[in-house]
């Protein structure tokens, strides 16, 4: 059975003018006017089918009904602006990331103490399945996603392009007398062979494509564990720069060519359109995209 209830707008001036007991002051607090308050209230009164005010020379004064009815109506406002309150205050609380392990071990892991800083009152959770995440299902705020950008229902933003190149550790390089050229990386071991951003670097280098076919076709899964193997002398891999400036900073991966492939993917912070608003997701918003403007600039 439906719930049989007032004009909602009307209970609200309703509420406003009996705890000021004055229309002028329900009118100032509300934003409307002395004439579109009366109007609401003689809407509520024929809804009601009695007085529920008694209008004086500059007051009001509740009739005996508007008193009967009064305190229960203060009382559903105040429970509607608990419940409000308790909203966006659990939203806001905790802030949960679905992420690839890539970014969240390579990039996120490293930045997200600046956001835990200037949000101390909320509590980040990763998730790193490698799974695309249902926002109508699963609780979870935000998401950065690798593609195009074009996800349906879904506000994206660029954080970065996904351009790649090979990279491996200097010790291997000095193993066969320093990378010169493109085909010296022939000399190495290639991990993950048959990953297309192989295929497609190698192209751009005008190396046969053909060089890399016979080898074993190890994956790990990850450009984080691909990277872990190269910085430990393994082999070369083909990786994201963004994700590992650090490790050229610090000397234990080599970029040995400034060649880089580029799919037209990239990495997006994702969230559903409808929660833009969301106290939590517009403060991870801002911060990374702030964070990454920084970051590509060099700060």
């Amino acid at each position: 059975m439906a719930l049989q209830l007032p004009p909602l707008t009307a209970i609200r001036v309703f509420e406003a003018a009996a705890r000021h007991a004055s229309f002028t002051k329900a009118a100032e607090e509300l934003g409307m006017t002395q004439a579109a308050v009366s109007y609401q209230i003689k809407l509520l009164e024929e809804r009601v089918g009695t007085p529920l005010f008694l209008r004086r020379p500059r007051q009001v004064v509740l009739t005996e009904t508007g008193r009967r009815m009064a305190p229960s109506v203060s009382e559903a406002f105040a429970l509607l602006s608990e419940a409000y309150a308790s909203a966006r205050s659990g939203s806001a609380g905790t802030l949960c990331i679905s992420t690839v392990l890539t970014f969240a071990s390579n990039w996120l892991a490293r930045h997200i103490g600046s956001f835990q800083m200037r949000h101390p009152g909320i509590a980040v959770r990763l998730d790193t399945s490698s799974h695309l995440v249902d926002f109508s299902r699963e609780e979870v705020d935000v998401g950065i996603r690798s593609g195009d950008g074009k996800w349906p229902g879904l506000a994206a933003h660029l954080l970065f392009r996904a351009q790649y190149t090979p990279m491996l550790s200097p010790k291997l390089a000095d193993s066969i007398g320093g990378v010169k050229e493109p085909a010296d990386l022939l000399k190495l071991n290639i991990l993950d062979p048959g990953d297309f951003w192989w295929t497609r670097w190698f192209a751009l280098a005008n190396v046969p494509p053909e060089s890399l076919e016979g080898r074993p076709d190890t994956s790990m899964g990850s450009q984080a564990y691909e990277a872990a193997a190269a910085i430990a002398g393994q082999g070369v891999a083909i990786l994201t720069r963004a994700f590992f400036t650090n490790e050229i900073a610090e000397g234990r991966l080599i970029q040995p060519f400034d060649l880089f492939g580029d799919d037209g993917q990239g990495y997006w912070l994702v969230y559903p359109e409808s929660r833009r608003n969301a106290p939590n997701i517009r403060a991870f918003r801002e911060w990374i995209l702030a964070e990454m403007e920084q970051t590509s600039a060099g700060g």
